[in-house]
């Protein structure tokens, strides 16, 4: 007897929702470049993801130590969801300059317009760059390739995502062209979860996938194995096999980790009083949860509310 597909629990997209919430994108930093070639840029590892959407011409993207570069052509779009580091220009090894010196500071929230003239062919390109909270990063997430590439073929089965980034053409400043940039980024994830093979197969594995909407979603909860395997739809053993193949990590390892981000964050962005982050996050013993939390992070969680706040204050983007 065939089973019909769950409609909540068996679309990618919740478990990518899931993913993505904690790491709170915000604070776009929006830019469009005009250039007639030659040109070329090249950027470090950041800690925000960002997007490169050419409107006309092509460029060339060169990743470190990558064999072949990546030609990105009119209507194309490049995910690089970890922010990793590479070079744009308008063909493979041209002479780059950093892109400091060409944007510096890069505040969240802002927009600007960079024009390079040259005797060559013009490129129109859109580029966006999303600040995350790093310490809500899932293994999962920075398990994504460092680049998605998505053709033109695929962008033209998503229409939503189409229509975003048509917007996206007049509207190169203010809070509307900053909030587009943050639903394309999400959108253009969406569709490349459920279409690459590039993905995790953690991303894209029904039965992995429910547990682990689970323990991103519901933390908190008395999880054992045993009701991850019923989460999941398998036998305990088969569970326990096929999480560990394609996460990578035995489930408490994984349900552990999710509890301490969650813990960390309550510890530096929100007042919740010590005693009460242990039942929060999932732990029945204040004993249990500071030995979990020390072996971690290696400090207690006051000490780490302390040097966390402080952290968190001096960053120039608050």
């Amino acid at each position: 007897m065939s089973m019909s597909p769950d409609p909540v629990n068996d679309r990618p997209a919740d478990l990518l929702d899931a993913l993505l919430a904690p790491l709170r994108l915000e604070g776009v930093f929006a830019s469009r470049w005009v250039m007639r070639a030659p040109w070329g840029f090249r950027g470090g590892q950041e800690r925000n993801a960002i997007l490169h959407h050419v409107r006309s011409g092509e460029c060339a993207i060169t990743m470190p130590g990558a064999a072949e570069p990546i030609i990105l052509r009119a209507g194309e779009l490049a995910l690089f969801p970890c922010g990793a580091a590479h070079e744009v220009a308008d063909r493979p090894g041209r002479a780059t300059s950093p892109l400091d010196l060409l944007l510096p500071g890069r505040p969240p929230g802002a927009t600007t317009e960079v024009r390079v003239d040259g005797p060559g062919p013009s490129t129109e390109l859109l580029c966006g760059g999303l600040h995350y909270d790093e310490a809500g990063m899932s293994p999962l997430y920075r398990a994504l390739p460092d680049v998605l590439v998505l053709d033109r073929e695929t962008l033209a089965g998503d229409p939503l995502l189409t229509g975003t980034l048509d917007g996206l053409t007049g509207r190169h400043g203010g809070l509307a062209a900053l909030r587009a940039f943050e639903l394309v980024f999400v959108l253009a994830l969406r569709v490349a979860l459920e279409r690459s093979d590039e993905v995790p197969a953690a991303l894209r594995h029904p039965a992995v996938g429910r547990a682990l909407l689970a323990i991103q979603t519901r933390y908190a909860e008395p999880w054992t194995l045993e009701s991850l395997a019923r989460e999941a739809r398998l036998s305990r053993s088969a569970f326990a096999a096929a999480f560990t193949r394609v996460v990578g990590e035995a489930p408490a390892r994984h349900l552990a980790g999710r509890r301490m981000r969650e813990a960390a964050r309550l510890l530096t962005e929100t007042g919740v009083p010590l005693g009460m982050i242990p039942e929060r996050v999932g732990y029945g013993s204040a004993v249990g949860f500071h030995l979990a939390f020390r072996r971690h992070f290696g400090v207690p969680p006051g000490e780490y509310r302390r040097t966390g706040r402080a952290a968190l204050s001096a960053r120039p983007d608050r």
